[in-house]
């Protein structure tokens, strides 16, 4: 699929392309080893624009707590959603992607127009609807849903690292570095982890009787 030719300067509502109820949607965490897979679908309101929307990635921690409270605060529409372990062991990370984000824009108060989504694939549903290749650096919605997905998912990766300590989440939310993967081949696999991973397969393997169930907060 084509990218489309979406203003560089990130003015989405400078165009008359898309309509004004048109939703952003992104998502968060498709190659950490655990926890779910979040997205976010949001729509900006025109009259109160919100500076300094980017790409989450491309953002400060700092920065994006503080865009996260603004987003929610000024968007017409926002909803965040998921996809579970359980479902991204079962359909695979793509589909489970897909389905998080139709979760997500069906979750709006808002009914959009129209659905600007990141990337080059678009979930199975009735909106009228484009992918972007980039999007969350290109389209203020995206990068809104962008920021407020991995916040989210951020957020519960430091809870998670308080009830199965050692592992590191707070730090590397859950992606495969080197400190995760020998984590999981000496505490266990923790029922968090997706199991139709690599590391966390071969850790299975290896030692099937240790499941590690974290502690009790």
């Amino acid at each position: 699929m084509p990218e489309s030719p979406v203003p560089q300067n990130m003015d989405l509502f400078a165009s008359d392309d898309y309509p004004p109820l048109t939703a952003g949607v992104d998502e968060v965490g498709r190659g950490p080893l655990c926890g779910d897979v979040v997205a976010a679908a949001v729509i900006l309101d025109p009259a109160n624009p919100i500076s300094g929307l980017n790409d989450s990635k491309k953002l400060t921690e700092k920065r994006r707590e503080l865009l996260f409270d603004e987003i929610q605060g000024k968007a017409l529409s926002f909803c965040i959603a998921r996809a579970s372990v359980d479902e991204i062991d079962e359909l695979n990370i793509l589909h489970a992607s897909l389905l998080a984000m139709r979760r997500a824009v069906e979750g709006l108060q808002t009914q959009p127009e129209f659905v600007l989504v990141d990337g080059n694939r678009l979930p199975k549903w009735s909106y009228r609807a484009e992918a972007i290749v980039k999007g969350d650096g290109r389209v203020p919605a995206i990068a809104a849903a962008s920021i407020l997905a991995k916040v989210c998912r951020d957020r519960e990766m430091k809870e998670l690292d308080k009830r199965f300590p050692g592992y590191g989440l707070a730090g590397h939310k859950g992606y495969p570095t080197k400190l995760h993967v020998e984590a999981i081949e000496k505490l266990g696999v923790t029922p968090i982890h997706r199991r139709s991973y690599g590391p966390v397969r071969d850790a299975l393997v290896a030692r099937p009787h240790l499941l590690n169930e974290g502690v009790e907060l």
